[in-house]
């Protein structure tokens, strides 16, 4: 292929990039790529966490499996297990942490916003468990947990 051939399959892409940048920002491009990724996070691991314990560890590995967290599931267990023995319900009185992995209450909305569960709440295990694992695959660590 010559320079010419390849320079004719680009403008008309540049173009038609060009023009949707004037239609529709940079912003919106990005808002559009964070709402697909939420609605995956949303759809994997289709697991009812509300049949039980079993269940809620099976969301855990599923997740884990998805995302990829630093310890694996073995790690992820060890945390959920340590924060709320598996119970989507659990709550701390004193500093307001809630659900699976204990998120304080002022952390969670942002942080399920940024993960794709905005306006749930931490005591739903499958918004818990999700925002968390996407989390600390970003992180790369497990330090908000003192891991």
């Amino acid at each position: 292929m010559t320079r010419t051939d390849t320079m004719r399959r680009r403008f008309p892409a540049a173009l038609l990039l060009a023009s949707l940048m004037t239609i529709a920002p940079a912003a919106s491009i990005v808002n559009t790529a964070h709402a697909r990724e939420a609605d995956i996070a949303r759809h994997v691991c289709q697991i009812d966490w509300r049949k039980g314990d079993w269940h809620v560890k099976q969301l855990i590995r599923c997740a884990e499996d998805r995302w990829d967290v630093p310890g694996g599931a073995s790690m992820a267990l060890y945390v959920a297990n340590r924060e709320s023995n598996f119970k989507p319900r659990a709550y701390n009185g004193y500093s307001g942490a809630s659900g699976i992995f204990q998120h304080l209450r002022r952390y969670w909305p942002g942080r399920a916003d940024a993960f794709g569960f905005d306006g749930w709440s931490a005591f739903n295990a499958r918004a818990n468990i999700m925002v968390t694992m996407r989390m600390v695959h970003r992180m790369g660590s497990w330090s908000h947990w003192g891991v």
